[in-house]
């Protein structure tokens, strides 16, 4: 008989036990999942017209849901620079889709409004973002389209 074959195994190595989660755990996963929120609204974004980037499209998004106001409150909305804001409101104004007035109180300052070819372009853009969402969400049921839009609109209002 030939010479007994020896097997040698690897030391058996101890894992540390898992750590337990903390109560934070959830948020931070939270915190990522909303990081990751930027690579979905750059795909939406995708979906404007090439003459509407997205910064327009804030600004006739927050005319609509506002109402009229000057560029001060529209640029404290938007959370950037006046400047920011006063380029965003040029080119939409050049465009026909907002209009400028003089304040009646403050002749300095102008009020923006919406015009109807603003309004006009603000269904077009909701139909192409519908549209953008009902492509990407085709296989999610209807229960969880409506539960996203339940917690999303809960994790609005409380900021």
């Amino acid at each position: 008989m030939g010479d007994p074959v020896t097997v040698q195994t690897a030391p058996t190595v101890q894992s540390a036990p898992p750590t337990p989660p903390t109560a934070a755990a959830p948020y931070a996963e939270l915190a990522r999942q909303l990081t990751g929120i930027g690579a979905v609204t750059r795909e939406l974004a995708r979906s404007l017209p090439p003459d509407c980037p997205p910064g327009a499209a804030a600004v006739l998004t927050l005319l609509d849901r506002h109402g009229e106001m000057r560029l001060s409150r529209l640029t404290e909305f938007m959370g950037v620079d006046i400047s920011v804001t006063s380029r965003h409101v040029t080119h939409i104004a050049d465009r026909g889709w907002i209009e400028r007035e003089t304040d009646p109180g403050d002749g300095r300052c102008r009020i923006l409004r919406l015009t109807p070819a603003g309004r006009a372009l603000l269904s077009e853009l909701g139909a192409r973002c519908t549209a953008s969402l009902e492509g990407a969400l085709h296989d999610w049921s209807p229960q969880d389209v409506h539960v996203l839009n339940t917690l999303l609109a809960r994790l609005r209002s409380s900021f």
